[in-house]
């Protein structure tokens, strides 16, 4: 059979080039890049909404899933349309690199030309890459645990969030576990605000410490969710509501309203049903950017809690060692004796 020709599409003021439109990048369901192009276009508003001016890194699959795939960080300075907005971010290295920061759904259209399937934003907008604007909550089950777990922790980060006064939005991860997202004034660094999230992170583990964890170590987790506070560390990332997910159903990152939330199922949420939710209900995130809020009170919190002997907890193993971070070793493995 003939391979489908390529062709050009106007998206948002911009001529977008969809070439070998029939190329499978979900086998067992037999996905084209065509449907992997149209679902973004179909989840455009919301797709836009999570990735508009943000740094972004692109999970591409050139050939399909079951074919080569790689993390695209930097955007070539050859081949690439003129009308690509870039953005350059910091890694913690201190190197830098310039990024997709998407302006338009057709710098979305053109990511899924090049053979992107996950979509994953840093937690900043292009003008201010070093100060987040989206604390970001990931609650990971961890063995022993499901999605019914998940939930019932989103439930108490949500009692959390209502006490501080703020709006959180949940979205499924694409997978068993959820991520709550609250819109922030970008006035902090990156090491304030994950100290924010390890404050608020603590907040809700002490009111179900039988099924709630912060320990960074799988050893000491136990059959508990984990509230993976370094996803607010530099250069960590979460694949965007709207984001499809490299999996063989074709999931998608979905966001939900907390009502909802208790009675979804997350592979309910796919390449071909989000379009049809998303015509229907619209964005359950819709109003996320309304409210910018002060993280001031979970820095308060984190300052009581160091005062009590809680102090930071350990980055992921590519940062450089950080002041005042614990030892980044195993507690099975630590010679606390050699420890100062």
């Amino acid at each position: 059979m003939p391979k489908a020709a390529a062709e050009e599409i106007e998206i948002a003021g911009h001529t977008v080039r969809l070439s070998s439109p029939d190329r499978v990048m979900f086998p067992s369901r037999g996905y084209t890049k065509r449907d992997v192009f149209e679902y973004y276009l179909a989840v455009g508003d919301g797709i836009l909404r999570a990735l508009r001016d943000r740094p972004t890194t692109l999970q591409r699959f050139p050939d399909g899933l079951e074919g080569e795939t790689f993390f695209q960080k930097r955007i070539p300075t050859r081949g690439v349309p003129g009308w690509i907005r870039t953005a350059t971010i910091t890694f913690p290295s201190m190197r830098t690199a310039d990024e997709l920061c998407p302006a338009d759904l057709a710098h979305v259209a053109w990511a899924a030309q090049m053979g992107t399937v996950v979509f994953h934003p840093w937690p900043v907008r292009g003008a201010a890459p070093d100060n987040p604007d989206e604390l970001r909550i990931d609650l990971d089950p961890q063995p022993g645990t499901g999605f019914g777990d998940v939930v019932a922790t989103a439930g108490v980060v949500r009692e959390v969030l209502a006490e501080l006064g703020w709006t959180g939005y949940p979205k499924t991860s694409g997978g068993r576990g959820v991520h709550v997202y609250v819109r922030i004034a970008p006035r902090w660094s990156f090491v304030e605000v994950r100290r924010a999230v390890i404050a608020l992170a603590r907040e809700v583990e002490r009111r179900n410490p039988d099924g709630i964890t912060t320990s960074w170590w799988k050893e000491e987790r136990g059959e508990k969710v984990f509230l993976d506070y370094n996803q607010m560390a530099r250069d960590r990332t979460i694949a965007c509501a709207y984001s499809l997910r490299a999996n063989a159903r074709a999931t998608v990152s979905a966001p939900v309203t907390w009502d909802e939330l208790a009675d979804v199922e997350p592979d309910d949420f796919d390449l071909r049903t989000m379009p049809v939710r998303f015509a229907a209900a619209g964005d359950p995130h819709a109003a996320i950017d309304d409210v910018e809020h002060d993280i001031t009170p979970l820095l308060e919190w984190s300052e009581r809690d160091e005062k009590a002997g809680q102090g930071d907890l350990p980055y992921p193993p590519d940062h450089p060692k950080m002041p005042g971070e614990p030892p980044r070793v195993q507690p099975s493995k630590i010679n606390k004796a050699n420890w100062s």
